[in-house]
């Protein structure tokens, strides 16, 4: 199976996919004017405590206050030595996929479990007090009216590790899979014994102690320097950033299993090739510089993929097709036979568009970053081996996915509830805005409709004007038009009641639902008539 790593590069922003037999298998877009703040270090200011939510609202130098909840506050911030986590740390994290095993997941996540559950842990309001500087991650960028979350346990991604220097934790993903390489990586992480804590990723597979040891010594003299930024800065604000998009899915996704990194632009070439030499050396020769004319996306069709993953409605090659509804924080699928009719029978038919819909929704998921809570309402199934078919096989598609998924068991009704860790914005929500006509609510109010509150609201008109005076009534033309071929009665009978006449003026620039009322003068009125 070949498998590839675009790279495309202008100058307003910059797109990564990752390939697997000519398949879009992921998708991180960042642009030049809202670049991605996971991962980031800040100093912040603590503005306000929250004892009744057990969390903070702290100032790290953006428009919007980050939100700091009481299970990321380390226990002893003032102090050098770090925090020791409660739980055994043998199996900790899977790998992920973002910037780190990300801020706020994996063991930052997995110690604010322990806190939060531990019964003498303290409160918001004995860790923290407003006024107070502290030195802060951001595990999750901004989300529409939200802030960014942040966490005060650091992490460091290098290479093959991530470094934890405000935790005592020492663990090992859980995607390299064979107990002996577990066990052998442990040791090694043992015998060098950092001060803090030590995740292996998955790319640590197979490394040596000499790789280990110098992935931790340079994470170490990077934290020295977070600290010594975090000294020298007097007020809220970065300390330290991530590398760009393009070398953090390099550092996070290029493995053995990758034949190619391919880039369409010169400069980033050299900084990647830079980069490589550095850190991963061995990888130098995977990369190449693209120089066709035809546009590098185009060349894997991506940006058709990316199109069609921007669609309400997904066909299914069977027929049927699923519909993805996304809002804040709640994500909706809901799956359908479409033209599918099947060759033998109901059930059959059910159970395979429910089955080809699972490896479209993970696929879908991961394309367009999706997060939070997910309700997939598959067709009903009137047979339990069906049900457990097509949730195992979802489960299935989720294992391969990046973030981490949590699934539920399905209910009598087919619906599936599950959730999907979300770092960064979605794909709808990156490369679209809500809908000027419709204001984001996907409908607008039928000319009828409009007519109608159009006819009330004249008839909610004061008398008086006298009897030269007419109504006129502003509207888009699409309404005027309608009122005049199918509402004639109607205007009448309120033209009657008020005892006045009405006249409408179209106004192009008028929305479909916008309407103003205004009572004319006695030449207006000769005017218009």
């Amino acid at each position: 199976m070949a498998t590839e790593i675009l790279i495309n590069v202008r100058p307003s922003e910059t797109r990564v996919a990752y390939i697997e037999n000519g398949v879009l298998n992921d998708l991180k877009i960042e642009q030049k004017t809202s670049p991605t703040l996971v991962g980031s270090i800040h100093r912040g200011k603590v503005l306000r405590v929250l004892p009744g939510m057990q969390a903070a609202f702290v100032d790290i130098g953006l428009d919007r206050a980050a939100f700091l909840y009481v299970g990321d506050v380390r226990p002893n911030l003032d102090g050098d030595s770090p925090d020791l986590l409660e739980e055994d740390g043998g199996d900790e994290t899977t790998d992920a996929g973002e910037a780190a095993i990300a801020p706020g997941t994996a063991a930052s996540a997995a110690a604010a479990a322990a806190a939060i559950d531990a019964p003498d842990r303290p409160k918001i309001q004995e860790l923290l007090t407003e006024g107070q500087w502290i030195l802060v991650q951001v595990a999750k960028d901004p989300l529409g009216t939200k802030g960014a979350r942040i966490t005060t346990h650091i992490s460091l991604p290098g290479r093959h590790v991530v470094y934890l220097p405000t935790l005592s934790h020492r663990g090992v993903s859980r995607r390299i899979e064979d107990p002996a390489e577990r066990e052998r990586l442990r040791e090694l992480v043992e015998t060098i014994d950092p001060k803090g804590g030590v995740i292996v990723r998955t790319a640590g597979e197979g490394a040596t102690e000499g790789s280990l040891r110098a992935d931790l010594d340079y994470l170490n003299r990077l934290w020295q320097d977070v600290q010594k930024a975090y000294e020298k800065r007097n007020k809220p604000g970065l300390v330290h950033a991530e590398p760009d998009v393009e070398l953090r899915a390099l550092r996070d996704s290029l493995t053995e299993d990758v034949d190619r990194v391919v880039t369409d632009d010169e400069e980033t070439h050299k900084k990647i090739l830079a980069f490589l030499s550095q850190f991963m050396p061995r990888f130098k020769n995977k990369v190449a510089l693209y120089k066709e004319a035809r546009p590098l996306f185009d060349q894997y069709e991506i940006d058709i993929e990316i199109s069609r993953s921007l669609e309400r409605k997904i066909w299914l090659k069977s027929g049927g097709y699923i519909v993805i509804d996304e809002a804040e924080a709640l994500v909706v699928i809901d799956v359908n036979t479409g033209r599918y009719v099947g060759k033998r029978d109901l059930e059959d038919t059910i159970l395979k568009t429910n089955l080809e819909a699972v490896r479209e929704i993970a696929h879908q998921l991961r394309i367009r970053n999706c997060g939070g809570i997910i309700i997939i309402d598959f067709i009903d199934m009137e047979r339990e081996a069906h049900r457990e078919k097509v949730l195992e096989s979802l489960r299935e598609e989720l294992a391969r996915d990046r973030a981490k998924t949590t699934v539920v068991a399905m209910s009598n009704l087919g619906l599936v509830e599950m959730t999907r860790k979300r770092i960064r914005p979605s794909l709808v929500k990156t490369l679209c805005e809500p809908c000027s006509h419709c204001d984001g609510k996907a409908y607008v109010k039928t000319k009828s409709t409009v007519a109608r509150e159009i006819f009330r609201d004249l008839e909610r008109e004061p008398a008086g004007g006298g009897v030269d005076s007419v109504l006129v009534v502003h509207c888009h033309a699409e309404i005027g038009d309608y009122i005049y071929a199918e509402e004639t009665e109607a205007l009448e009978d309120v033209e009657r009641r008020i005892g006045q006449s009405v006249v409408f003026k179209l106004e192009p620039s008028f929305h479909r639902e916008q309407y103003e009322i205004f009572r004319s003068g006695p030449q207006l009125s000769k005017d218009l008539k």
